[in-house]
């Protein structure tokens, strides 16, 4: 047999072994909160705010606050990334300056993410007087998953064939004109790729909220952008660490994570249910 088919072979039997631990690492995982933490589920879990310091009642303003989050970083996150990877990929022009911005985000997506809460609470939260709040946590969040959205954004960019800009340009439309309705349609697949990521991601911090977002306990729902929220990360913490019996919540935190490795899964489903759709209409 030919050297390189076996050492292909050698190669793609790792690829295979590394997906088959990562699969099975999950389902372990999910088996391990299924058992621990199912007797918890009921409607009342769901849909009822926490009681009797943590000890019963539901985590319904959790769940709520968790979906503003994630949702309102990538309101902040979409924009900005999007925008910065058509210049990076289709104005900027290649040399020192463009190769020190790609550094600076690529060091920017190492930078832990109690880095970004100190910073939503330092800038956001006391600079500007957004409080502890939504708003200051959908900032936080969203700069902490920009470099994904960039990163992908302009993976996708690239993936398009000049082919397509050069008939577009042929045809007399301009670069705006090319961009917007030849460029980004065809990327569109990739980069909500990355926006999966970052929803992934921002559903499921602690620390980047902790500081500038989230609450030990709020009485009732939140009812502006500046309300601090109560979100199903730092809920599940606050069970852990900080509850007064921590032995009698621990069904309780068991099934705060199984709702929220259940809520990441149905938000990445219908990411990619919308994105399997827009590729069949391309």
């Amino acid at each position: 047999m030919d050297k390189r088919k076996v050492i292909q072979s050698l190669a793609f039997g790792l690829f295979r072994m590394a997906a088959l631990v990562n699969a099975l690492a999950l389902a372990i995982l999910i088996y391990f909160l299924v058992k621990n933490g199912i007797s918890a589920i009921s409607w009342e879990f769901l849909t009822q705010p926490p009681r009797n310091m943590m000890t019963e009642g539901g985590i319904m303003p959790c769940i709520v606050g968790t979906f503003l989050l994630s949702f309102g970083s990538m309101l902040v996150a979409l924009p900005l990334g999007v925008a910065s990877a058509i210049y990076l990929n289709e104005y900027a022009k290649p040399g020192l300056a463009v190769r020190i911005i790609r550094i600076g985000i690529n060091n920017l997506a190492g930078v832990p993410s109690i880095v970004f809460g100190l910073f939503g609470l330092a800038f956001f939260a006391i600079s500007l007087h957004f409080k502890v709040s939504l708003l200051t946590g959908m900032f936080t969040l969203g700069f902490l998953t920009l470099p994904v959205v960039i990163s992908s954004t302009e993976e996708a960019l690239r993936s398009v064939p000049n082919t397509y800009r050069e008939a577009s340009l042929g045809l007399g439309a301009t670069k705006w004109q090319t961009i917007y309705k030849v460029v980004l349609p065809a990327a569109l697949p990739g980069i909500l790729t990355g926006a999966i990521l970052s929803l992934s991601r921002a559903a499921g911090e602690t620390a980047a909220i902790m500081y500038s977002a989230a609450v030990f306990f709020t009485p009732k729902m939140i009812s502006s952008i500046f309300d601090p929220v109560m979100a199903l990360p730092y809920h599940i913490y606050v069970l852990a660490t900080a509850g007064t019996e921590i032995d009698k919540t621990r069904p309780l935190q068991y099934g705060t994570a199984l709702v929220l490795i259940a809520l990441i899964f149905s938000m990445n489903f219908i990411a990619i249910y919308l994105r399997a759709r827009m590729q069949k209409k391309r």
